[in-house]
């Protein structure tokens, strides 16, 4: 079937060219591909409706086209923990959401350290017919730390990546091992960056908060070691190392250093840490921190949170990534001690980014679309991110100028689980397209 888009604002940086101001252009669609970038509206394919709400014709005036969005690190929960996110339901987000593009971690049931779970996967996410889930296979098996997984047979069965995400890797030798196997792959390890013996189980952040409501804080220290650690092993063995939602600032020094270096290294860092710290967590009629606000790694203080804020704004940040994390109203109703970490945030991160970033002036819109699409991309050898004839036909239309507020309707995740609930916001996905098909009309 043959679409039209047209009358949409977009930049000529998004169309592969120089320049950062907004211009209107028209899409032909055809086949899954862009077969024609016009500055004039296009005529209807022969027979269809023109109506607004046509699948064939969109009118999109008013309205800014940005290549379909790709987020890094979600959980979509399935295998075996549907009951808070299965990859249908997580699909149904990540386009409502304007992503087109997602990469999922392992620590499903059972974990994705095999052929026959990897595989899975993508046979789901292809009958769903939703975005394109592109899973990552596990480090070690079990998620354990322990023994190493056979990365040429996961990546054979779809696997873009490797990673324990879910749980920090504590043997030093297995991650450095793991980098090596990788390198020789063309793979990159994704990292979830956390030294057990100084996180000790804690809840939030280690800080003044945590220490005002007796809650066992989780020190800074923990994430920064684990990162110093996947810095020097990249320069050592130049695997691509990759810092999975970034929040303190030790560790943004040490990315920087590493850099500089020329080290192999990437990171991405999350709306959350960029948004809020520990001081927002919000406190309960009954006197108890609301579990809403309770991710691994947590928000941590202000001056962590302000370190992430100039490490975007500097260039040190890759990508952005939601780290889309569901779990069932019934557990984030617990203390927030025993409550389990994440928050969802496919829905709401590029609103978020638009909203506190771009409008205020922070970062420019094509930066921004760049840290959601072709940049996150790049770190999976993935091409997206531009708006170009023969592309794939993945897209994403937003209202930049209305403001909307989120509610807990608003979520077409199975949880409900984000401290932006009540937030007005702009930048509300109207159309999400995958290869060339609507996959999301806004109600």
């Amino acid at each position: 079937m043959k679409i039209i888009i047209n009358n949409a604002s977009t930049t000529p940086h998004l169309l592969g060219r120089n320049g950062h101001d907004l211009i209107t252009i028209s899409l032909a669609i055809e086949k899954g591909k862009i077969v024609q970038i016009s500055e004039c509206p296009l005529p209807a394919p022969q027979g269809t409706s023109t109506e607004k709400n046509s699948e064939k014709v969109i009118d999109a005036t008013g309205l800014f086209l940005s290549p379909g969005l790709l987020d890094p690190q979600v959980h979509f929960r399935e295998p075996g923990m549907e009951y808070k996110e299965d990859i249908a339901s997580g699909s149904r987000a990540a386009v409502k959401g304007g992503f087109t593009s997602v990469v999922s971690m392992p620590n499903t049931t059972p974990t994705a350290d095999n052929v026959d779970t990897v595989a899975f996967m993508v046979e789901k996410a292809s009958t769903t017919g939703l975005c394109k889930v592109y899973p990552t296979g596990a480090l070690s098996k079990g998620l354990e730390g322990k023994e190493i997984t056979d990365f040429e047979t996961l990546q054979a069965a779809g696997a873009v990546a490797i990673t324990d995400d879910g749980k920090g890797v504590q043997n030093n030798s297995l991650f450095k091992q793991a980098l090596i196997n990788a390198k020789a792959l063309g793979m990159p390890v994704l990292d979830h960056s956390e030294d057990e013996s100084l996180s000790n189980g804690g809840a939030i952040h280690e800080g003044d908060v945590s220490r005002i409501h007796n809650v066992k804080g989780i020190k800074a220290s923990s994430e920064s070691v684990h990162v110093k650690r996947g810095c020097e092993y990249s320069l050592e063995t130049g695997g691509h190392y990759h810092v999975l939602h970034v929040s303190t600032a030790d560790s943004i020094e040490a990315i920087r250093q590493a850099k500089a270096q020329g080290a192999n290294v990437t990171v991405e860092v999350s709306p959350h840490h960029l948004l809020l710290c520990d001081e927002d967590i919000p406190v309960k009629a009954d006197g108890t921190l609301d579990a809403n606000w309770k991710m691994n790694p947590p928000l941590r203080s202000k001056r962590d949170m302000l370190a992430c804020r100039e490490a975007l704004s500097e260039g040190v940040i890759d990508a952005i990534a939601t780290d889309h994390a569901p779990h069932a109203p019934h557990e984030k109703a617990l203390p927030i001690e025993k409550a389990p970490f994440g928050i969802i945030g496919l829905e709401t991160a590029f609103a978020l980014i638009y909203t506190h970033f771009v409008k205020t002036g922070k970062l420019n819109l094509n930066t921004a679309v760049d840290l959601m699409s072709k940049q996150a991309g790049a770190i999976f050898n993935i091409k997206c991110g531009r708006i170009e004839e023969g592309a794939d036909a993945d897209l994403a239309l937003f209202d930049l100028n209305t403001p909307f507020t989120v509610t807990p309707s608003f979520f077409a995740s199975k949880s409900q689980n984000s401290p932006f609930i009540n937030e007005t916001l702009y930048g509300e996905t109207y159309y999400t397209l995958v290869n060339g098909e609507v996959k999301y009309t806004r109600p």
